[in-house]
């Protein structure tokens, strides 16, 4: 079985479940890659590039944020703050959290607000990343 079942849930919605062939996630260690018959584990996310395939069609994207991915028998189950497809990211809208997080981050910030400040912009230039790569692949639909 080439194959392995997948649940890609966000705080406010499943993202997608269903079978997939290959799953690659932003890790905390880098890059981090799922195939059938993977050993089981668990292992934190970081905001990045979450790719993956479904049979018979073409790798997907997305923007993942902050998470968990736990792998146990062929089943993997990732829980992120937030999945988003590339034409889901609102540019304007990200270019203004990585502002206001910046402005944010010169301010006299506890520990505690810069580390929360400092994800908030991670999260932005983020989906910026995404959404740029997206739409320079000619991949706008």
């Amino acid at each position: 079985m080439n194959t392995f079942k997948v649940h890609l849930l966000s705080s406010n919605r499943t993202f997608y479940e269903g079978e997939c062939e290959s799953l690659v996630i932003p890790a905390v260690d880098g890059q981090y890659g799922v195939m059938a018959g993977h050993s089981n584990t668990i292992t934190a996310l970081v905001p990045g590039k979450l790719t993956f395939r479904v049979p018979g069609k073409e790798e997907q994207e997305a923007a993942v944020s902050s998470g968990i991915m736990k792998i146990e028998d062929n089943d993997v189950l990732v829980l992120a703050d937030s999945i988003l497809r590339p034409d889901e990211i609102d540019e304007e809208r990200a270019e203004r959290e990585a502002a206001d997080a910046r402005e944010a981050m010169l301010q006299k910030l506890g520990r505690q607000e810069y580390l929360s400040v400092q994800a908030q912009l991670a999260r932005a230039i983020n989906k910026l990343k995404i959404r740029r790569s997206y739409l320079r692949g000619g991949r706008r639909r």
